[in-house]
């Protein structure tokens, strides 16, 4: 990718739209500008009169491996503590703001959905994979911690698989993906994944855009993501992480591919 080439990329095809994250070289992290070009197109779609359906996908084979911890904030120890309190709350209304899109959302996932990218995956409303993809929620093995990740996790996956999830922070296989309720169905490769997200998107064109979209607003009226005041706590509780010595040695320890100092064995 060029460094003209956008972090994101939309094309429309009639009631369609295909959105792809666009940072290939860093697995599509979000950074780079990606986070500020998804709101301009969030607050488009809010407003859409004919877009009926948004498919989100990442580029070169991979879906989104989470926030670019490669991103250094600088200033002073309180401005960076604010700032990726900042960046971590952001990022939550953004889950949120595309789980309320009067559009039905499918994502579609190939390679990577770390972290942050599992907001992507479980705030869409259908969500696809080929047979290589895999997922994680590394935070803890970072130093960090799921914070605006875990409500969509549990909500996705229900408690007990969301939980299992973060406290181990493994890497799982799109077929246990499945098991576990974080993905609809698995496709054996990327052919396979066009022709499940083809599929649905037949189908949902048969249901009336309006009914669709009140039908996803009672969906979310069913109960809310997590208790008042949730969102902002995760977002101290990342910020004081990620400013801690913790983050600093996990965030080292995965630049230079060595287990960090508290891992045993």
């Amino acid at each position: 990718m060029s460094q003209a080439e956008p972090p994101v990329l939309v094309q429309r095809e009639g009631p369609v739209v295909h959105v792809t994250l666009n940072r290939p070289a860093r697995r599509n992290a979000i950074g780079g500008g990606m986070g500020e070009a998804l709101d301009e197109l969030l607050d488009e779609l809010r407003g859409h009169a004919t877009a009926r359906i948004v498919v989100l996908r990442g580029a070169g084979g991979h879906f989104c491996a989470g926030l670019d911890l490669t991103e250094v904030v600088a200033g002073t120890p309180e401005e960076r503590l604010a700032a990726m309190q900042l960046r971590n709350r952001r990022l939550g209304a953004r889950y949120a703001e595309i789980s309320a899109l009067p559009q039905v959302v499918i994502a579609a996932v190939e390679g990577a959905a770390h972290a942050g990218g599992l907001g992507f995956l479980c705030s869409a409303d259908i969500a696809f994979a080929t047979a290589d993809a895999r997922f994680a929620a590394p935070e803890a093995r970072r130093g960090l911690v799921p914070a605006q990740i875990l409500p969509w996790l549990a909500r996705r996956m229900g408690r007990p698989n969301a939980a299992r999830m973060v406290l181990e922070g493994g890497v799982i296989t799109a077929e246990e993906a499945v098991r576990r309720g974080l993905v609809h169905e698995v496709a054996p490769d990327r052919a396979g994944l066009d022709a499940l997200v083809a599929a649905s998107i037949a189908q949902l064109l048969e249901g009336a855009p309006g009914a669709l979209a009140e039908t996803k607003k009672l969906l979310a009226a069913l109960g809310p993501l997590s208790p008042e005041g949730y969102a902002e706590a995760g977002a101290q509780a990342f910020g004081r992480t990620a400013a801690g010595p913790e983050a600093a040695e996990g965030i080292a320890a995965f630049r230079e591919k060595r287990k960090p100092s508290w891992a045993l064995g």
